[in-house]
């Protein structure tokens, strides 16, 4: 019994916290693949993508189901994308929001979607670990922690 003290109980601690690194970088990766993702897709719908008699122009909506798509696995109700044109506006929405809300307005807007101008799109996700409520200042016992996972994705628009 003293043995499984000294050595199975760090030993299971352990274990869960491989797996809870584990489950957090593939969380990691899947936000970074579906930003990126969103980013391709919303700079090779450009400005001469809209130009008559193409009708190919994009929104906040396509690029997050573009972006739920690639990223399976992401839970909507705890991604927060962040969509920045060049001249720096800013749109923030969660992910679910993202897609029910804006499917009106083109993103980026008509005088922000010349060839060349960069857009930024930035997800990030709320990951919530077991393993994080025996870390100091997480909160304290059987209360899962918070740690903020963020990826950035910044392209040039093609024509």
């Amino acid at each position: 019994m003293i043995e499984f003290v000294l050595v199975g109980i760090p030993l299971i601690f352990i274990i869960i916290s491989t797996f809870e690194m584990s489950r957090g970088m593939w969380m990691y990766h899947t936000l970074a693949a579906g930003v990126k993702e969103g980013t391709r897709y919303a700079v090779v719908h450009g400005q001469n993508c809209a130009l008559p008699p193409n009708s190919c122009s994009v929104t906040i909506s396509q690029i997050a189901t573009k972006i739920k798509t690639a990223g399976t696995g992401m839970p909507v109700n705890a991604v927060t994308l962040t969509f920045s044109d060049a001249a720096g506006n800013s749109t923030t929405c969660l992910l679910s929001d993202c897609i029910s809300s804006y499917n009106t307005a083109m993103w980026p807007s008509s005088t922000q979607n010349a060839p060349g101008l960069k857009i930024r799109i930035t997800g990030t996700y709320a990951f919530r670990s077991a393993i994080s409520m025996l870390w100091p200042g997480a909160g304290g016992p059987f209360m899962m922690g918070t740690i903020n996972l963020s990826s950035s994705s910044r392209e040039s628009i093609q024509f």
